[in-house]
């Protein structure tokens, strides 16, 4: 199945993607959040679109999309985990996965504006993959991490990198900005993708291609890093793992160069959609 949540900003309602049309289960589910992870919601949500079909409302297209489930407990993310990404940023590739986390406030629609922020000299794309966990999980063996995984989300891992890397302190605060995570444009179950592991994923800016790349250059494959992070904290249903992203990123090239008011980023991964977004100016 693939999931979107749709509405304005704080209104977005429940559906789903069906042979390309967009339909309404606001009438069955109250949210895609952790709540409804936790309870076997996919499972209900398949009886619903298999038995109640005909009843679905369609959605005009032109209703925003939000992010494709509500906000997480967490957004966990891996730094470095592509080895020709390390490679461009002069960095040794890691033993073990790098860890920081996204602000959960920082969540956005998949064609929701970026908001440069304020004082901000260096903000940054990032094309990623994002994993859904299902289930609650801890202390997960690898070859068991895969069952705690819901599905599967287009991520651009918004970064600004004077915040990130020359302010001091962790990397968090170069990546938790609003507006820095925009999601979607749909969630898809597990089933839909046959190999998560050779996805092509690709970013352009103001339509030249910067980032082409493949999952297949994951350093750290997905079950491993569901189980690496399991060890050090409990995943809740409905939090976000993000994978890290491929080369190509304005901080990696010679000189670096970064984005401005009025460019347009677009961004796309096999079997996960695509989504646009045009950079804006901080505004009080």
């Amino acid at each position: 199945m693939k999931l979107i949540r749709f509405g304005q900003i704080g209104q977005e309602k429940p559906g789903v993607i069906i042979n390309d049309n967009w339909y309404s289960v606001a009438d069955y589910i109250s949210d895609y959040n952790e709540t409804f992870f936790e309870n076997n919601g996919l499972e209900k949500l398949q009886t619903i679109v298999d038995t109640k079909f005909a009843e679905l409302p369609l959605i005009d297209k032109n209703e925003r999309l939000g992010s494709p489930f509500a906000r997480p407990s967490k957004i966990v993310c891996i730094g470095l985990n592509y080895a020709l990404h390390a490679l461009e940023t002069g960095a040794e590739p890691p033993k073990e996965p790098v860890i920081f986390f996204k602000a959960t406030t920082a969540l956005s629609g998949p064609n929701d504006k970026i908001i440069i922020p304020k004082n901000s000299e260096k903000t940054d794309w990032e094309v990623e993959l994002a994993v859904v966990i299902g289930k609650k999980t801890s202390y997960v063996e690898v070859e068991d991490a895969m069952d705690y995984v819901a599905g599967y989300c287009l991520h651009n891992d918004v970064s600004e990198r004077a915040f990130q890397i020359e302010r001091g302190g962790q990397w968090a605060k170069g990546k938790g900005c609003d507006t820095f995570a925009p999601m979607g444009p749909f969630m898809a179950t597990k089933d839909e993708i046959t190999d998560v592991h050779n996805l092509r994923l690709w970013l352009k800016l103001n339509g030249k291609m910067l980032q082409d790349s493949n999952t297949s250059d994951f350093i750290f494959n997905i079950p491993t890093v569901v189980s690496y992070l399991s060890q050090f904290m409990t995943l809740l249903p409905g939090d976000v793992i993000s994978t890290g992203t491929p080369a190509g990123v304005g901080f990696g090239f010679k000189p670096p160069f970064y984005v401005k008011p009025g460019d347009i980023i677009e961004l796309g991964i096999d079997g996960l959609g695509t989504s646009s977004q045009v950079c804006e100016a901080y505004k009080k």
